[in-house]
């Protein structure tokens, strides 16, 4: 096999590979640089992938380590196995580098490095924010959870994410954990510095890496969720309000976290006002985003004319206030530490182009998606607990949780109240979210599917009962914050 067959094959059984799926081959490989030090050398390849249905092609970052001889302790993470490129007739073993520890200190050591004032690595540009000493003895452990990038933690106090699938620009999780970093926000994990190397064939930057504060005590909020829900099925007829786990105290505080960082953000990063041609190509955008899901799935019909309204009555107000916002907000994105609730992974989602990740958008995205999370939560619980008897009450008790948990984050984060014009923005916002997951479902989990549609039907009853477009309980008046459940 050549190098190109090696590589595609790793690929092809990557986590982090998009192109699962479709017939794809390595087209070319471009040397993005070599971090210092002799065995093992390590370099960072960029290499481009090009499709056999036509699609555009895209570039991954793929870092390697080199040994003279096999290596069994990282045999797991061997590429291939080379001739060296001195026409020496030597051959050379390559191993992923994130899978070694000898690599990984390296890029620990150029991060220390630029810290103490000594120059990058050749094209290699590391920055470093802040004064955190970085511990150059902490052993590195490759994260095996995650799917679009790949993290290595060292030790207990620093992590690196390293971006796979790369696009010369800007990316927006450095960007905007600089910003945030640098304003003393506590609702992000400190960022500590980050790697870019020169593009000289697109004249821009290409961000390869980003190192950050650790969170060695934090847990998943999506997992807390479901804890808090399985609390709840095991106390029969309970309402979520009278169980110990109830989650509507951290529900609130999430969505002061997430107004507080919203307010951070719009201070330093420009905020814009669209006009009503730009709100009206937004609703033409939500509309095509139905047309797509629909064709993946022509059950929703039975939701289609009131999303449409729901667009339509977007299309009519005045205009828009956007600014900077994380982009693919849910519970996954949420860390719950001892000082308090941390928002991650401020990419925007992986899936859309870096250009359309980086445009200002409305608030109400990252207040939708969140809403739409505290749906899935409870729905996904019931849906993962063995056995038939109860289903009936633990699908109620869903409902019950959703509601209170949507209603406690949305009143801490719209501590002022909702105008009118907000009300119909969030509901559009909750509309195209649920939409998109209808078709996301239907192509990958169609077991899930009725979770997105029953989110549209709940929101469409609401409508017609109240005429409140608002996607909470507008009945639900228990207090979160206080634990008897009183109405407030």
């Amino acid at each position: 096999m050549t190098q190109y067959d090696d590589l595609a094959e790793m690929m092809a059984g990557a986590r982090w590979f998009a192109g699962k799926g479709r017939d794809f081959s390595v087209s070319r490989t471009r040397l993005a640089g070599v971090l210092p030090g002799q065995e093992p050398e390590v370099e960072i390849l960029l290499v481009e992938v090009a499709y056999a249905d036509g699609g555009q092609p895209e570039l991954y970052q793929v870092p390697l380590a080199y040994y003279d001889h096999p290596e069994e302790r990282i045999g797991h993470a061997h590429v291939g196995t080379w001739a060296h490129p001195d026409d020496s007739g030597r051959l050379r073993h390559a191993y992923d580098a994130l899978h070694d520890r000898k690599a990984m200190a390296r890029w620990l050591e150029a991060f220390a490095g630029t810290a103490q004032g000594q120059a990058s690595p050749g094209p290699l540009l590391f920055h470093s924010v802040g004064d955190h000493e970085l511990d150059l003895e902490a052993h590195s452990t490759l994260f095996t959870g995650e799917q679009s990038n790949s993290s290595v933690r060292f030790g207990e106090d620093t992590v690196m994410k390293v971006f796979r699938k790369v696009t010369p620009g800007v990316n927006p999780d450095i960007a905007v954990h600089e910003v945030l970093t640098q304003a003393g926000s506590d609702h992000v994990a400190a960022l500590y510095g980050w790697l870019d190397v020169l593009d000289t064939e697109a004249d821009s930057i290409i961000q390869l890496a980003m190192l950050q504060q650790y969170l060695r005590t934090a847990s998943d909020g999506w997992e807390l969720a479901q804890v808090s829900v399985r609390d709840l099925f095991a106390e029969g007829d309970l309402h979520p309000n009278e169980v110990g786990g109830d989650f509507a105290g951290e529900a609130a505080r999430l969505g002061t976290a997430l107004r507080e960082t919203h307010e951070v953000l719009a201070e330093y990063f420009p905020v814009q006002e669209h006009d009503a041609a730009q709100l009206a190509v937004l609703a033409y955008q939500l509309r095509r985003r139905l047309d797509e899901s629909l064709a993946v799935y022509p059950e929703l019909a039975r939701h289609e004319a009131f999303v449409r309204e729901t667009y339509d009555r977007l299309a009519q107000l005045p205009g828009l206030r956007v600014q900077q916002i994380h982009g693919d907000l849910h519970l996954g994105q949420t860390l719950r530490t001892v000082r308090g609730w941390k928002i991650v992974d401020f990419e925007g989602e992986p899936a859309r182009p870096l250009a359309e990740r980086l445009r200002p958008d409305s608030v109400w995205r990252d207040v939708a998606g969140m809403l739409r999370s505290f749906d899935y939560a409870p729905r996904v619980a019931a849906m993962n607990h063995p056995g038939d008897e109860g289903r009936e009450q633990r699908a109620y008790r869903a409902k019950e949780w959703s509601a209170r948990n949507q209603t406690a984050f949305l009143d801490a984060y719209a501590d002022q109240g909702l105008s009118p014009e907000d009300r119909v923005l969030l509901a559009a916002y909750v509309a195209d979210k649920a939409v998109y997951e209808t078709g996301y479902e239907a192509r990958n989990r169609p077991g899930w599917v009725d979770i997105p549609l029953s989110g549209l039907d709940q929101l469409a009853e609401r409508v017609a009962r109240t005429g409140d477009s608002t996607p909470t309980d507008p009945t639900d008046h228990t207090d979160p914050t206080d634990p008897s459940g009183a109405t407030a």
